[in-house]
């Protein structure tokens, strides 16, 4: 399974995102935010994929389907919105559902990786 996590704002969710890819078995990982998340690194490989987060609800979503084209393989995928706020959650969720694509949300708990 291939994961997507939104890497925005929030105390904490980057350690979320982190501990995901660490503890995760992922196909590929894609990794989606601003400039500032630029800086973020990983023992496994990722692709970054930056977006302007600022952007108004529909501009975002276009700006998510854009980028996120012929970039995943599968018919589904594990995604990370530990880190965001809602108007990036929306515009993420709708542009993966759009490929059209299967979500799963995943997350990092004391047992592990599980899916929600």
């Amino acid at each position: 399974m291939e994961l997507v996590a939104l890497l925005s704002t929030g105390k904490g969710t980057w350690g979320q995102v982190s501990g995901l890819i660490k503890f995760g078995d992922w196909e590929k990982i894609i990794i989606l935010g601003s400039s500032f998340a630029e800086k973020f690194t990983s023992e496994k490989e990722f692709e970054f994929i930056k977006i302007d987060l600022s952007k108004k609800l529909v501009d975002l979503k276009e700006e998510f389907s854009k980028k996120l084209k012929g970039k995943v393989n599968g018919t589904e995928v594990s995604l990370s919105i530990a880190s965001g706020d809602g108007k990036e959650h929306m515009a993420l969720i709708s542009a993966l559902l759009n490929l059209p694509v299967g979500i799963r949300f995943a997350a990092l708990t004391k047992e592990g990786v599980i899916d929600l």
